[in-house]
């Protein structure tokens, strides 16, 4: 990884800055695209401490807001005239049906939208760069979602981890269709399942004590973050899989994903959808 750029959304925690710290080691300089400040601070420190000689950055934004992804983005394609490596790392989890400022389900916005808009964006960055790679992190949680067309901001009905889960089936989805459209130019996307990591996750949802402290309690019993991030750092690094692309990746290696997960049909219609709601793509 000695001096190629990568780009990290959720970089300044958990899996996200474990896998950006050890691909720091490895010589890369590291971009992140973050929301809050003290923490990319924090973040950026164990960044120096792994490679001195690389200039990491950070940018800002509300990964729940289609209008600061793009901006933010943009900030990062007109700045880096190359990009090896864009991980897509950034989700959440809401425990009630909550709307973005664009009027967007927060699952949905966060956890897929974001993906969808800044890999766009950065697009032209990644296939100006030979072997750029895309990694997206999704989740096994995928097999509990349902992708309804009709009710894709969850208006009807709202489970929580039924969102989670669809979210992340979009997330396996959109690197289908990604892959497809990005045939013959040289880079690859695919996307992973971490594993059951113990992490910030869930932390978001500040006004339930009680499920903060019920998801705390789940993630003490979780893998820790270093064992999580193997398969983002493999994905970003290896160059055991550098051609392989379009698939879904589990403790390093090729992983069967649910049927929904491999309807070619949906996936198109997923990312025209997205390309309507956003303005992009």
């Amino acid at each position: 990884m000695k001096e190629k750029t990568v780009v990290v959304t959720g970089g300044t925690s958990g899996i996200g800055e474990v896998a950006a710290v050890n691909l720091a080691r490895q010589g890369a300089r590291i971009v992140l695209i973050a929301r809050d400040r003290e923490r990319a601070a924090a973040t950026l420190a164990k960044l120096k401490a792994a490679n001195a000689s690389a200039n990491h950055a950070a940018h800002y934004g509300d990964l729940s807001s289609v209008t600061d992804m793009k901006k933010v983005a943009k900030e990062v394609a007109d700045s880096e005239p190359r990009i090896d490596v864009l991980v897509n790392n950034a989700g959440a989890v809401f425990l009630s049906r909550k709307v973005s400022v664009d009027g967007l389900e927060m699952t949905f916005a966060t956890n897929h939208m974001a993906y969808f808009v800044v890999t766009n964006i950065l697009l032209d960055r990644l296939k100006a760069t030979s072997g750029a790679r895309i990694v997206s992190t999704a989740s096994d949680a995928h097999k509990s979602g349902k992708l309804d067309f009709d009710d894709l901001q969850s208006e009807k009905s709202f489970s929580s981890f039924r969102v989670y889960g669809t979210s992340k089936l979009c997330n396996i989805l959109f690197t289908r269709e990604l892959a497809r459209r990005l045939d013959g130019t040289g880079v690859t996307a695919n996307c992973l399942h971490p594993g059951f990591v113990g992490t910030r996750f869930g932390q978001n949802n500040a006004n339930n004590i009680f499920m903060k402290g019920l998801a705390r309690l789940i993630m003490s019993f979780g893998l820790s973050p270093e064992d999580g991030a193997r398969t983002i750092i493999h994905l970003a690094s290896s160059p055991d899989d550098a051609t392989i692309s379009g698939e879904y990746f589990y403790k390093c290696k090729v992983a069967e994903a649910s049927l929904a997960a491999q309807d070619d049909d949906a996936a198109k219609r997923l990312w025209d959808v997205s390309a309507k709601i956003s303005g992009v793509g």
